[in-house]
């Protein structure tokens, strides 16, 4: 920048990272939003109403009378905002926002969506916002093409050993790179192998995460430029939870690619649940104790199924199918061991400089308990049993840095280098 060319605003700076279509996006958003306010201040109202010995609607959450057709026509005028800026955007949005003009992602505005679909990303689907992340397979911040001509023009050198890596909740591809560090590119340059980095929708369940990925999976495989060899995936966080799950939906629908998985890395796991999401179900408990409080417990059900399925660590359908996911804080999960003949490994972290303190416990990475961690359960049917020497502790580590660690990178290191053959 010289000395003549002012400083772009904060405003605008921050703007470069927004296209045209996000708005249409934030729009729907709004609207929705705008509605869901209103309901809730139509419980509360109504509340009081039944407090004061008042009759209401037919629905109990809903007024009667004249003060239910005002609100029904504060809906209405909302609804008709809404549509009307939908539509508007629609018509003018094919005129400013042509994708060749954004050939390169802003990691920003990526950050922003990975976070928000984190959260909301089961009712962006559903509303059939544009803001939902679709399930992709990426290298290099590019989405690997399907087509083997296509595939081998992309990939410099592919090899026989593919190395997948699925990220956590509210995150995305890129952020595999922390600390100037990723697990991908280390492991790449020390075995030979090709990192692909998947992308996905982390507000889904995680067990539909878990189908799509055994899908995309075998369809890589025939894709892929060279006869694959070895399968590694290394999963953090809620990525492995997604990774048992396609594991176990491949093998029920007798795909391929499972046979050439060799090895399964969990950093950071919760197999068990994290407290976080048990507390957040305390909270929607807590508020629908009162009926002046309940219309609010509305707000803590906005959370993603995604989100949900972390209070036990769902990896079926089964764990969460034909049940209100808000309702029971009972852990309903089929027990699912560690898939055969595959090795598999638990990287826990705990923010305590030595095992054995009651930090150690109650806090593990911050997020993650070690217990869930290393698939550690009271209950023996729901144990996942790591061997001793497949388990590996960071101390005076957080969530975050077991993807920046040397010490955790160095242990993936001399798990998935191939044992030299001893010879005859």
């Amino acid at each position: 920048m010289t000395a003549s060319t002012p400083p772009k605003p904060p405003q605008r700076a921050a703007l470069r990272h927004v296209r045209p279509s996000d708005l249409r996006s934030a729009a729907q958003l709004a609207s929705q939003a705008t509605q869901g306010v209103i309901n809730i201040t139509e419980g509360v109202h109504q509340s009081v109403l039944r407090r004061l010995g008042f009759s209401g609607g037919a629905v109990p959450e809903q007024t009667g009378g004249l003060t239910g057709q005002i609100y029904r026509g504060i809906r209405g005028v909302a609804q008709m905002v809404g549509h009307g800026l939908d539509g508007a955007l629609a018509l003018l949005l094919p005129l400013v926002d042509d994708p060749a003009t954004h050939p390169e992602a802003s990691p920003e505005r990526d950050a922003v969506l990975a976070a928000l679909n984190g959260v909301l990303g089961d009712r962006l689907q559903s509303f059939g916002n544009p803001l939902a992340q679709t399930m992709e397979l990426r290298q290099g911040g590019r989405v690997l093409p399907q087509a083997p001509e296509l595939l081998r023009a992309q990939l410099a050198q592919p090899s026989p050993h593919l190395l997948l890596l699925v990220h956590g909740l509210c995150m995305n591809d890129t952020q595999w790179r922390r600390s100037g560090h990723d697990h991908g590119a280390f492991l790449a340059q020390a075995l030979g192998c090709t990192p692909v980095y998947l992308r996905y929708n982390s507000g889904l369940h995680t067990s539909t995460n878990g189908r799509e990925l055994a899908l995309q999976l075998e369809q890589l495989l025939v894709a892929w430029p060279v006869p694959l060899q070895r399968i590694s995936i290394v999963g953090h966080s809620m990525g492995g939870l997604v990774a048992r799950s396609a594991v176990q939906a491949a093998r029920e629908a007798g795909l391929q690619w499972t046979q050439r998985l060799r090895e399964l890395v969990f950093l950071g796991t919760p197999h068990h649940g994290a407290p976080l999401e048990r507390a957040g179900h305390g909270v929607d408990l807590l508020l629908a104790s009162s009926p002046h409080t309940l219309p609010f417990a509305q707000l803590g059900k906005i959370r993603s199924a995604g989100i949900t399925d972390l209070r036990h660590g769902h990896v079926l359908d089964a764990d969460w199918q034909g049940r209100d996911r808000f309702a029971s804080p009972q852990d309903h999960r089929t027990p699912l061991p560690l898939p055969e003949g595959v090795a598999c490994f638990a990287v826990a972290a705990t923010l305590a400089p030595q095992r054995g303190l009651l930090a150690d416990r109650l806090m593990g990475d911050g997020l993650v308990p070690l217990n869930s961690a290393l698939g550690q359960h009271g209950e023996p049917a729901r144990r996942l049993v790591f061997a001793r020497e497949s388990q590996y502790v960071a101390y005076r580590t957080g969530h975050l840095e077991l993807l920046s660690s040397p010490a955790v990178a160095a242990q993936l290191l001399a798990w998935l280098r191939p044992v030299p053959d001893p010879g005859p």
